[in-house]
């Protein structure tokens, strides 16, 4: 790839979703009903919901030794995802996420993921080239945060878009990891956990994201509750509600919208024209088991028009008391 609009750092696996009836009592066995086998892992998710976009877009994470690795990689290639900057990690089986759908819409998930499938400052090193050359780096601060910090300094320092998406582990240099930020994504939990106040609705998620703004980012983007969305820059906001009530997976409409919001401010659209994407782009994901992107600009298209909601002055500042297909 000679042009990397996004790279995208994080993890990658092989992602194996399961339909069946009821989970079998123990020592007994239950028919699958239909098998799902392809690429996954949060930081591929966002690479394919970025290519399915229209974006040149890099992968940067950590594959095993074995056969899987090529298989995951020859998915990524035919996803058009650029995988210059994936290691392959001698001694390591490559990370394999199983995800199980019930009757009455139960989902379990089992993960084996190694720490060495891990990022390393050696890993995030190698990866110069692709990190200073994208123009916007998406990083997945649940990464060593060792590691995730040597790629913002890295693309901050080559001034290149910083898109952080989660919270890094305790312990971490947040006050830092903030500066270095240009736009930053939080759930609902992760929110929570960084600010420290309950954001259940939209009036707590817009007073949270004014303080976040003044660590740091220009951009805040804050899962509100039932509220649905709120995002936040300069003096302005926009609260975008939930486009869909029951979803069925919503890591995986999470990884939609972190990659569409990334994708429309790469290509110059303004916050609210972003923010309007990246929800639309989530609602397009939730709906089907399993995390893979099924996000496509025809797909897009009913939902901007339905999300074209003028941004809100905010209020002054008051402190607050596949491998094998589908079967």
């Amino acid at each position: 790839m000679d042009t990397t609009e996004v790279a995208v750092a994080g993890q990658i696996a092989r992602s194996l979703v399961l339909d069946l009836a009821d989970l079998p009592p123990a020592g007994d066995s239950a028919t699958v009903r239909h098998r799902t086998e392809t690429l996954g892992g949060k930081g591929a998710n966002i690479a394919v919901a970025l290519s399915r976009l229209g974006a040149a877009v890099s992968l940067i994470g950590v594959v095993g030794d074995d056969c899987v690795a090529g298989a995951a990689l020859h998915r990524a290639h035919t996803d058009g995802i650029d995988t210059t900057a994936v290691v392959r990690r001698p001694g390591h089986g490559t990370g394999l996420i199983v995800e199980l759908h019930t009757d009455g819409g139960r989902r379990h998930q089992m993960e084996h993921l190694s720490d060495g499938l891990l990022l390393t400052e050696a890993d995030i090193l190698a990866a110069t080239p692709v990190l200073t050359s994208a123009a916007s780096v998406i990083l997945h601060a649940r990464q060593p945060v060792g590691a995730v910090l040597a790629a913002a300094r890295t693309a901050k320092a080559a001034r290149r878009r910083v898109v952080l998406e989660g919270v890094p582990g305790e312990q971490a240099p947040t006050t830092e990891l903030l500066a270095l930020t240009d736009v930053l994504r939080l759930g609902q939990h992760d929110g929570e956990l960084l600010t420290g106040r309950r954001l259940d609705s939209a009036e707590a998620a817009v007073l949270a994201g004014r303080d976040l703004l003044r660590r740091g980012p220009g951009l805040v983007a804050l899962a509100a509750g039932e509220d649905g969305n709120v995002f936040l820059w300069e003096d302005e906001h926009v609260i975008l509600p939930l486009a869909i009530r029951d979803p069925v997976h919503t890591t995986g409409g999470e990884d939609a919208l972190v990659a569409a919001l990334a994708f429309a401010l790469t290509r110059g659209a303004d916050p609210r024209k972003a923010a309007a994407l990246a929800v639309a782009a989530s609602a397009t994901t939730v709906f089907h088991p399993g995390g893979r992107p099924s996000v496509s600009p025809v797909a897009l298209g009913a939902h901007l028009v339905e999300l074209s909601i003028p941004a809100q002055p905010s209020p002054p500042h008051h402190a607050e008391a596949d491998y094998t297909g589908s079967h």
